[in-house]
């Protein structure tokens, strides 16, 4: 804990050294039986779409089982309020914006070329990967082209799945004035041709990887696209396919979102089905969370703001842990816990330690998930858009919009209503001031592209 708070400024950042050219080499700790990982994340989940997190129409037994059966943390957050930025952070257990393609919000085909996270940086993948985990990621990657920068290039074994930001449901590939583009569903670095909804299509092959997955411990990255647009259901694909565009914007209804989300849940309970008939649900540690704030149809419910927003409503997302083995079932914590935070704190559970391999600035927090007493976070977030800017401090909150400043006491005023900023200028300078320190760290968005020399240049220094 004291070392957690030693580095609380920068959000955890490791004081150890940098990872060198060589292998990398991840410290064992005596432990038990390492524990399987199924790590599940929505697309555009809001807050409030589960029925456990207070949906008032979606009902999701199987997602709230799991948290039922372990802890719930209401102070979950996405390290950034879009897309592929927060995968980023996920991937890295990093701030996104250390990286060029973390400067990107989200990705998309403007994107420099050949962008990706530095080869050599540690992943969550590659970190378990050296533990001797069959890694594998199902559903959306989003952080690159293969083969340069696909899933296998950053530690895992095996993908199939969807590498841009989003895809039709049965097209499994963006539609752009009646026809497929994009590279479409892949496995592996090549693409492949499955018929079927797509979420129906991810939680098969998730429980083909864990049915087969034999005597090895496996990680498994479950990355749905549900319930990010187009707006589909399972018996949609006569439309779908008549559609020319998949940004059919005029789509869409708080019925067929509820659909969307629900299948989802259904295939979250055949997978939590085959953990089950594995007989090895006891030592397997399941994660539910989304990659950012809800948009259009979804609840963000107490919160204000939604995706593309650094308000809580951009970036509370709901997360849900279970392991029955080390988590108590039923338990609640306060603890606050954001994306970067899930490779030191999956990487401690599997009996690694992530203070020997590189430096990150998510905290290892698997002592809090297993009941210990909550730490003190100080978190950043910004976003192009509006120049937003958001520093959360303990309990307080400061946010920059569109060039006004705000400062809220979340313990008391989580909806963010009530600005103390015109009484507390010292607060507030201190706090912008702490924003401007780790801003100075990060990437600058670019003009007109990075060059390689600036893109490494940045990354380098961390």
């Amino acid at each position: 804990m004291a070392g957690i708070r030693r580095r609380e400024v920068l959000g955890g950042i490791s004081a150890t050294a940098l990872l060198s050219g060589q292998a990398l080499a991840v410290t064992r700790k005596a432990a038990p039986e390492r524990p399987n990982i199924v790590f599940i994340m929505a697309d555009d989940l809001g807050y409030a779409d589960t029925s456990a997190t207070g949906s008032r129409h979606i009902r999701t037994p199987a997602i709230d089982s799991i948290g039922a059966g372990g802890v719930m943390l209401r102070q979950g957050y996405s390290s950034t309020p879009i897309c592929s930025p927060t995968r980023t952070a996920l991937l890295t257990g990093c701030y996104a914006q250390r990286f060029a393609i973390g400067v990107e919000e989200p990705l998309g085909p403007n994107a420099p070329a050949g962008i990706g996270v530095p080869l050599d940086r540690p992943t969550i993948a590659s970190v378990m990967k050296a533990l001797g985990y069959r890694t594998s990621l199902v559903g959306k990657w989003h952080l690159g082209e293969p083969p340069a920068h696909g899933p296998l290039k950053h530690g895992y074994d095996h993908f199939l799945g969807i590498v841009e930001g989003g895809a039709d449901y049965f097209v499994h590939r963006m539609v752009m004035s009646g026809k497929p583009a994009g590279v479409g569903l892949a496995e592996d670095d090549a693409q492949t041709d499955r018929t079927g909804y797509l979420t129906d299509i991810f939680g098969d092959e998730a429980v083909r990887v864990i049915e087969e997955g034999g005597n090895q411990p496996f990680f498994l990255s479950l990355h749905f696209t549900a319930p990010h647009w187009p707006w589909e259901g399972r018996e949609d694909e006569k439309l779908a396919r008549a559609l020319p565009s998949s940004f059919h914007y005029e789509g869409g209804n708080l019925a067929k979102y509820r659909e969307m989300v629900e299948t989802m849940d259904q295939n979250v309970a055949k997978v939590l089905a085959a953990i089950d008939r594995s007989g090895k649900a006891d030592n397997t540690v399941v994660v539910f969370t989304s990659d950012n704030g809800g948009e259009r149809f979804s609840d963000t419910w107490p919160f204000v703001g939604h995706k593309g927003e650094v308000l809580e409503g951009g970036v509370r997302v709901p997360l849900m842990v279970r392991w029955p083995r080390r988590i108590k079932a039923g338990s609640r914590s306060e603890q606050v816990m954001v994306s970067m935070d899930f490779l030191p704190t999956l990487l401690g559970m599997a009996g690694g330690d992530a203070a020997r391999i590189g430096r990150f600035d998510g905290a290892d927090l698997s002592a809090q998930l297993a009941g210990a007493a909550p730490v003190t976070r100080t978190l950043f977030w910004r976003f192009k858009a509006s120049e937003q800017a958001a520093v959360r401090q303990g309990d307080m909150k400061y946010l920059r919009m569109a060039g006004k400043e705000y400062l809220f006491d979340l313990s008391q005023d989580e909806r963010e209503q009530a600005n103390l900023a015109p009484a507390n200028p010292d607060k507030v300078n201190a706090m912008r001031a702490l924003w401007d320190d780790w801003n100075r760290e990060m990437m600058p968005y670019r003009v007109d592209g990075y060059s390689q020399d600036a893109r490494k240049s940045f990354s380098d220094r961390y």
